[in-house]
């Protein structure tokens, strides 16, 4: 009787598709919701960084060498590495495993270009995207070392923001190319092949001029992030810290509680878990750049997981 009862309450018939709802997110093969809308490497449409051949150009027969690897792989003993081969990658090794954010802008201006230029040109990955319109790719299950951060891929998660970036104040032509000016401000010019999924969308920065800052020690010009992308992000960093507990919802600060500006030491790196910009990881870097706005996403998230 009671098995019964289970089949008659059992809603899914067998071989029936399961949803998705689009707002999903994986790690370890999990899916968790987020709120805003996720491309999955499965999705029509996706990125997918498992994938042995070019996303773009000519149809190339030739089999890419893998852009990932598993995390600790290098440092694990035998032991280890037969216990993960039996039982995989779970959800309770990644979040003793993980315990960075780390935001990168991708100087390609979207995803699209982003995905072409990281996967088929230099052969690395990272696990998510982030376009202008606000939607979120993700090219890799969470469980995969990505290769964006060098030698904290073991213990980072990261995101390829799109912005063109950040340029030294007497060498920034680049900006007068992707910005225009209309009479609603400041935008984004497109390039032909955008490949944004929102059509006829019009990339605004969340700031209409662009904004100077010091950035390892190098004055730099940039403009903001799309509001859209300021949204979507907050609902992913909050995501990624219930998920990955050990991801907290913090910045590396100085001793007046503002975001530090310049790379850290080594000995902070080690022991700081949280949300992380590729500047703080290596003094040659720029991203997130002067005009990311830290506490606008760092606030946001706090506020959307305890209103």
């Amino acid at each position: 009787m009671v098995m019964m009862s289970l089949m008659i309450g059992c809603a899914v018939k067998p071989g029936e598709p399961v949803k998705r709802h689009g707002d999903e997110i994986v790690a370890a093969g999990q899916r968790f919701r987020i709120g805003t809308p996720v491309v999955l490497w499965t999705d029509p449409g996706g990125y997918n960084a498992y994938s042995p051949v070019k996303r773009f150009g000519p149809i190339d027969r030739e089999v890419l060498p893998p852009r990932y690897n598993v995390r600790f792989g290098k440092s694990m003993s035998e032991d280890e590495l037969l216990e993960l081969r039996e039982e995989g990658y779970t959800l309770d090794r990644l979040r003793d495993a993980v315990d960075l954010f780390v935001i990168h802008y991708d100087a390609c201006g979207t995803s699209r270009r982003c995905f072409d230029v990281l996967h088929d040109q230099r052969g690395l990955s990272v696990h998510f995207m982030l376009d202008l319109d606000g939607t979120i790719y993700q090219t890799l299950d969470l469980k995969e070392r990505a290769w964006h951060a060098g030698p904290f891929n073991d213990r980072s998660v990261g995101i390829e923001i799109a912005n063109i970036g950040a340029y030294p104040t007497d060498d920034a032509a680049v900006l007068k190319e992707w910005y225009t000016q209309d009479a609603d401000g400041a935008r984004v010019v497109l390039p032909p092949d955008a490949g944004l999924r929102t059509p006829g969308f019009i990339a605004r920065p969340a700031r209409g001029e662009p904004v100077v800052g010091e950035i390892n020690q190098r004055t730099l010009v940039q403009y903001d992030l799309t509001p859209q992308q300021y949204d979507a992000l907050i609902k992913l960093t909050a995501a990624l810290s219930r998920v990955l507990p050990k991801i907290q919802l913090d910045a590396p600060r100085g001793p007046d509680g503002a975001v530090l500006t310049d790379v850290m030491s080594d000995e902070e790196l080690a022991a700081f878990q949280g949300v992380i910009g590729h500047n703080h990881l290596t003094a040659q870097k720029r991203d997130p750049g002067p005009a990311f706005e830290w506490d606008r996403v760092l606030d946001g998230a706090r506020r959307s997981l305890w209103p």
